[in-house]
């Protein structure tokens, strides 16, 4: 691990770990706020920026290590099905309702995914979310908007994003919806 993917690794752990909006808290607060939603997908853009990292400083095994850990974190595969359309995604693979089919699309590498190359692996650097809307009922948050996210040669991706945001019963926040398109575009 190179000093820079240490700190982006820490700051993301530090970030888990410590801010109960991030994804997970002590104490069981009911109701999500909008705090926690944003501090959630937060957390999720710097997730895939230290993975991006990762995959530079030590290769797809380290990679892979630290998508695992985000993916246990951050997503409600402990819940059951994820409802997870990610964006570069075909049939007969679109959909990724286990955690092994959302490492797969992230990281690349699983023969039983032979598509995948690995989305979290092309040199991400930041990533900035414009929310159209975000509905709040209980402890379920819906969001709507874009995703923009630009890699280490300054090009930025936009994709429509769709999420939905779990508060369980031990305060922990979790993905349990991910629907990621590319903009449609006349032709």
């Amino acid at each position: 691990m190179t000093p820079r993917s240490i700190i982006a690794a820490g700051a993301l752990f530090a970030a888990v770990a410590t801010a109960p909006a991030a994804w997970a808290s002590s104490t069981y607060m009911g109701a999500l706020t909008e705090a926690e939603v944003l501090a959630a997908q937060k957390a999720w853009g710097e997730a895939l920026v230290a993975i991006s990292r990762e995959h530079e400083a030590g290769g797809q095994a380290k990679a892979k290590a630290l998508a695992s850990t985000v993916l246990d974190k951050a997503y409600g595969y402990n819940l059951g099905p994820v409802l997870f359309k990610p964006t570069l995604t075909m049939a007969p693979q679109t959909f990724r309702t286990t955690k092994d089919g959302a490492l797969a699309y992230f990281v690349g590498g699983d023969p039983n995914y032979p598509n995948d190359k690995g989305f979290a692996l092309q040199g991400w650097r930041s990533v900035a979310i414009k929310n159209a809307a975000i509905q709040i009922h209980g402890d379920v948050a819906t969001t709507t908007g874009n995703v923009m996210i630009t890699d280490k040669n300054g090009n930025v991706t936009t994709v429509d994003k769709t999420w939905a945001f779990k508060k369980t019963d031990d305060g922990a926040i979790r993905i349990v919806v991910h629907h990621s398109s590319l903009p449609y575009t006349a032709k």
